[in-house]
């Protein structure tokens, strides 16, 4: 029974490599292959053939790889430290599936799976050598979904913001200090979440999760803390708390804004005297846990209100990163699209490949007061809806799609106009619609912008 992969190339190398003196008939063939094949001489130089694969993978034309060295063209991790070709060219020996990632031309990072060939002149000496990549993007998407995890290069951004939070991400991640994250539900907080703690020296520790407001507050404090028998009626057996589970590793507190006062006293003593005493004991154990919370709500107004204690708010606040909104990273929603695309079709085994320009300025024209939780919602939804190649508009949600052209028609703006709407939502969504706040950012009396609120229909 033959087991090998029908789209594993290294077993053909030899038969390509003796195809290229027929040109023609060499390009037919390689250009009909899935995987990104070509070759390389000895000075690294790419010469002779570049398939539509390899095209398609690096993002470089034919005519730009062909006589360019091949770290340029690929960009592998491997190039400078472990590169493969140097095997093949030392031992002539062919090295099969070596695991790696490129960077593509617009600096999407890709794991890939390496094969190389050498190539023998009449004597027996290794001239030049055949790279077979394959794409494993596929397969990695549907490893990190089955294992919930998430990885520093998904988080795809041009937004400005985005990209200060991504640039010292790591520098955060590498300390042992409180993150707090705050944003409007469905911004990626929980990910970004992981994302630090995958990052850091705990990387091997656990990662524990705990949202404050799924739980009732009876029930939190013996959750976060733990208990010890008979604490209360049904305590049969002692219960470690979610943060002895995360000793070594980090804690995660989502809606962190929903603890009540009591329970707030007790996650400050802990996070400055790193030791909690569970429900019933009367001696305090010690952890060695990073929190991480995030919260849907401002705490610093919270604090003013007096419902939120300001010592715990700034004890978590030693990190504090603010996630913007979707409305306000409009730039991103094509990038995020197809990037929850790819990993749909990894999970439902589609060949989904893009949006239509239709498809895709509907989503453009999009408010997505659910921000990138919903944006998944809607690709799923129309990844189920389409059967081709190409999601277009008649495969989103028919709500979402009425809501975008009710407001296009009922909207005969100057461009002027558009940009003071858009200007007059971006403000208040900032402002979590503090109209006060909003009239005095904007520089207009309160009147004004209500006139305005109800002109361009603003609720």
């Amino acid at each position: 029974m033959n087991d090998r992969d029908p789209h594993d190339l290294s077993e053909r190398v030899p038969l390509l490599c003796s195809l290229v003196k027929d040109g023609n008939t060499c390009c037919l063939i390689l250009d009909s292959i899935d995987d990104a094949v070509f070759m390389v001489l000895k000075d690294r130089r790419i010469v002779d053939f570049f398939n539509k694969a390899a095209a398609h993978l690096t993002g470089f034309r034919v005519d730009e790889a062909l006589g360019r060295p091949c770290y340029d063209i690929l960009r592998s991790n491997l190039c400078l430290t472990q590169c493969p070709l140097e095997v093949v060219f030392q031992t002539a020996q062919a090295v099969r599936d070596r695991s790696a990632s490129i960077v593509t031309r617009e600096g999407r990072e890709i794991p890939v799976s390496i094969s190389i060939s050498p190539i023998k002149d009449s004597q027996g000496q290794v001239v030049a050598a055949v790279e077979v990549v394959r794409d494993c993007s596929v397969e990695e998407d549907l490893r990190r979904v089955l294992n919930g995890s998430y990885h520093f290069g998904e988080v795809v951004s041009k937004n400005p913001v985005m990209q200060e939070i991504l640039e010292f991400l790591p520098v955060v991640a590498e300390s042992h200090s409180t993150v707090l994250i705050q944003g409007a539900s469905g911004t990626g907080k929980s990910m970004l979440a992981r994302i630090i703690h995958q990052l850091s020296p705990r990387r091997d520790g656990p990662f524990v999760k705990l949202n404050c407001g799924a739980i009732p507050d009876s029930l939190l404090e013996s959750e976060l803390f733990g208990y010890r028998k008979g604490a209360f009626t049904d305590a049969k057996k002692d219960k470690p708390g979610r943060l002895q589970a995360a000793d070594g590793g980090t804690l995660f507190l989502d809606e962190v804004g929903c603890m009540s006062p009591a329970l707030q006293v007790k996650l400050l003593r802990f996070l400055e005297e790193r030791v909690f005493v569970p429900l019933g004991a009367t001696e305090p154990v010690s952890a060695d846990v990073r929190i991480v919370a995030a919260t849907n709500v401002d705490l610093e107004q919270q604090v003013e209100a007096g419902t939120f204690r300001a010592d715990l708010f700034y004890r978590l606040n030693v990190i504090g990163i603010r996630l913007p909104t979707l409305a306000e990273r409009r730039e991103d929603i094509p990038l995020l699209a197809r990037h929850i695309l790819r990993k749909h079709n990894a999970v439902s085994g589609k060949n989904i490949r893009d949006f239509s320009d239709q498809a895709l300025a509907l989503l453009m024209n999009y408010d997505f007061p659910g921000n990138v939780r919903e944006l998944e919602n809607i690709v799923e939804h129309a990844c189920v809806l389409c059967s081709g190649t190409t999601i277009e508009a008649k495969h989103l949600p028919m709500d979402m799609v009425r809501k975008v052209r009710q407001r296009q028609e009922n909207s005969e703006l100057s461009p002027l106009a558009s940009s003071e709407e858009r200007t007059i939502r971006w403000v208040l969504r900032r402002v979590k619609g503090n109209r006060i706040k909003a009239a005095q950012e904007l520089g207009i009396s309160r009147a004004t912008l209500w006139r305005k609120m109800k002109r361009y229909g603003i609720s």
